[in-house]
């Protein structure tokens, strides 16, 4: 498999990681911007934008020979790239700023569990519940959605917890931008998974979760 790039083509003879996991990109002083695959992550480095790196190397990619020392080029990308630039990251540009909902996220923040019989079930099997029911003027918003199996939300219905005799397990929360970049990880890496755990608020009920759950 080949990345071009201006001209230059990167090959791969040797793949330290599957070519699908994704590498971390963070602005110069280090808040998390952004998932990317390896060819952007060589796009990076090719234009000069990598200022430093963390983590362990994920790729190792050869380009051309130099003519003048006769060296091939040699581009390692490691899991955590900080770049230069203009940063992007809305979570630092705008204090109101608030993710994006969808059921992908909403799951993984609740760990897979269903906020009312405890048990942890498939994406498949996993629903998007409302607290205070829409009929009720809730709102479909991170504070008022939990996790929920089908069997629990279709007992609950058209009912808050409370009517439907049903405890709650946790309360719902909006996450921080570092928080969403978790969620929308596809495989998390070890040193990302540290990396990003330590731009979590120390409040964050996701430090919890995940103990319980890699345990």
């Amino acid at each position: 498999m080949t990345a071009r790039l201006s001209g230059s083509a990167y090959v791969i003879p040797r793949v330290l990681s599957p070519l699908g996991q994704q590498v971390l990109r963070t602005d110069i002083a280090g808040m998390p911007l952004e998932w990317i695959d390896y060819r952007e992550a060589v796009r990076l480095y090719y234009m000069g934008q990598v200022a430093y790196t963390v983590g362990s190397i994920l790729f190792r990619l050869y380009g051309g020979t130099n003519a003048r020392t006769g060296q091939q080029s040699v581009v390692d990308v490691s899991s955590i790239v900080a770049t230069v630039g203009h940063s992007s990251n809305p979570g630092t540009l705008r204090s109101d700023y608030v993710p994006p909902l969808n059921n992908e996220t909403l799951f993984k923040r609740d760990s897979y569990l269903c906020m009312y019989c405890g048990l942890r079930f498939h994406t498949s099997l996993l629903s998007r519940d409302h607290v205070r029911p829409f009929c009720r003027g809730g709102a479909d918003i991170w504070t008022n959605v939990v996790t929920a199996c089908r069997r629990c939300n279709n007992a609950k219905a058209y009912r808050t917890p409370e009517e439907a005799g049903m405890q709650l397990l946790a309360v719902p929360f909006t996450p921080t931008y570092p928080e969403y970049i978790y969620l929308k990880g596809r495989r998390v890496l070890a040193d990302q998974m540290q990396y990003l755990l330590a731009h979590f608020p120390r409040s964050s009920p996701l430090h919890m979760r995940l103990r319980e759950w890699c345990h």
